[in-house]
């Protein structure tokens, strides 16, 4: 991996260099998905080291109680500032652990930059209330404090933006973070990890713990020690639960972004805005090989647009160019391992086998690795089809013919998760009751793009609880402490 500032993986062991510093230590391998190729060794950290990591954080959590809010917020601004100027060696270092093209591992470095310069607002805009007490005699104030230590675990699908997301809005509140991200991409937030010690951030405020092999224990360091007093967790709804089990036994507070199945919904009246139905699909459903948690899952197309979609849908599909991140040609890079190709592939089999027709894609692309999936089109699709009741996480695009209003909200909301739901109509009266309607946390009208660092991000159902981003993502990291004061003579 060639880095303008190879400091910024300090402790790793880059196998294409000189490095070798993690000779002597429990390692384990960070690969390349397009070539399924080692690209990294990185210190195989367990439960010990975890404890030891909680322990510097509490240290750290008296220095950064006692800084003010604008003082926060210059680090903050610091850490954003850095993330730009080391952005190229961050993009570099997305695409080869993650494996998404260049241009989207810019997009990427970008906004998750943009939740610094966000949350360094916030920080300054900490406030409490004055409240009208029943007693004469009282005056009420509430204060905001930070609630403490942080544990937070991180996904491999936005290795960045799901760090600076977390991570800002705890310092903000003043709270130190101990970060476990995914074994997958371990190295983008080590980097992102050195960045926020040379803005200033005393030890202690932004820890990383490593881990392959002790997944497990060190998931339970960060859901029962009880010196942390915040957990988030971004991952399936399945380890969500389990890890949400563990904390309740210290009585955690937890933020928990779960899995999702977004239906996108295309109305007959959409059709004066043809072409941004088009492109709204393909931004929500192609990003990252459709690896993210809010892309379409499902998209259910009106009977009168239905054939006048699909063949403009089946011509940008076929255009798609799939290859490795790195090469400038590539509009869509591997998928995160072989795994997840064949659950795409059994999706597309159970769909197929039910009456589905593939148009575009449907196998493995010859000359690439087994991580590496053709972007699929499927019509006919059955409601009741794998593809429409699960997330299937790859770039599956099924198409599902409706009728009615009531019969698509009905087909929409009848999956146990409710993360985002999208829909294109031209009637502002449907706009208003379909959004509503909607069983979901997020909903995206008249666009395919919905994630911004101004926005509430979070579900419903078994899709979460809890807001990430915005105002409400800063406090989640605090507590409300209310004071009554006694003014009589």
């Amino acid at each position: 991996m060639h880095l303008r500032d190879l400091s910024l993986l300090k402790g790793v062991e880059l196998l294409d260099s000189q490095n070798k510093t993690l000779q002597d230590q429990s390692i384990f391998e960070v690969i390349d998905p397009a070539t399924l190729s080692p690209i990294a060794h990185v210190a195989d950290q367990d439960a010990a080291y975890c404890t030891a990591v909680v322990a510097e954080a509490v240290k750290a959590a008296a220095e950064l109680r006692a800084m003010t809010g604008r003082m926060k917020a210059a680090l903050l601004q610091r850490w954003f500032e850095l993330m730009n100027d080391a952005a190229d060696d961050l993009c570099r270092i997305i695409t080869r652990e993650n494996g998404k093209p260049l241009a989207e591992a810019q997009g990427e470095v970008k906004y998750a930059s943009e939740f610094l310069w966000r949350f360094a607002g916030e920080a300054q805009r900490l406030n409490g209330q004055v409240i009208s007490s029943s007693n004469a005699g009282h005056r009420v104030v509430t204060i905001k404090q930070p609630i403490g230590v942080a544990g937070l675990v991180t996904p491999w699908n936005f290795p960045a933006a799901m760090v600076t997301r977390k991570v800002g809005a705890a310092l903000a509140a003043g709270c130190p973070c101990v970060l476990k991200p995914a074994a997958e991409t371990p190295l983008t937030a080590i980097a992102l990890a050195e960045l926020a010690r040379r803005a200033g951030f005393p030890k202690g405020s932004f820890s990383v713990v490593t881990t392959m092999a002790h997944t497990i224990e060190v998931g339970k360091v960060l859901t029962q020690h009880p010196d942390i007093r915040k957990f988030s967790f971004t991952g399936s709804t399945a380890v969500g639960k389990l890890l949400a089990a563990q904390c309740t036994s210290t009585v955690k507070r937890t933020s928990m972004e779960l899995g999702g199945n977004a239906p996108f919904l295309v109305f007959d009246d959409a059709e004066p805005n043809f072409e941004k139905v088009v492109e709204g699909i393909m931004q929500s459903k192609f990003r990252l090989s459709g690896q993210t948690c809010v892309c379409a899952n499902r998209v259910y197309v009106q009977a009168g647009i239905h054939d006048r979609l699909v063949q403009a849908l089946q011509d940008r599909v076929k255009a798609l160019v799939v290859g490795p991140g790195e090469d400038p040609k590539t509009t869509m890079g591997p998928l995160i391992s072989g795994k997840a190709v064949g659950k795409v592939l059994a999706h597309v089999q159970d769909a197929c086998m039910n009456g589905a027709t593939v148009l575009v894609g449907g196998q493995r692309p010859k000359g690439l690795s087994e991580s590496f999936c053709e972007p699929t089109l499927l019509v006919n699709v059955k409601s009741d089809a794998l593809c429409a009741r699960e997330e299937t996480f790859g770039p599956l695009l099924p198409i599902i013919k409706f009728d009615t209003e009531a019969d698509v909200i009905k087909m929409a909301n009848s999956v146990p998760v409710g993360l985002a739901a999208y829909f294109f109509t031209g009637n502002i009266a449907q706009a208003w009751r379909v959004a509503e309607a909607m069983e979901v946390g997020m909903v995206g009208v008249n666009t395919g793009l919905i994630s911004d660092p101004a926005t509430p991000f979070g579900g419903v159902k078994e899709s979460g609880q809890g807001r990430e981003g915005s105002t409400l993502g800063v406090e989640e990291y605090l507590e409300t402490k209310s004071i009554t004061i006694n003014i009589d003579p």
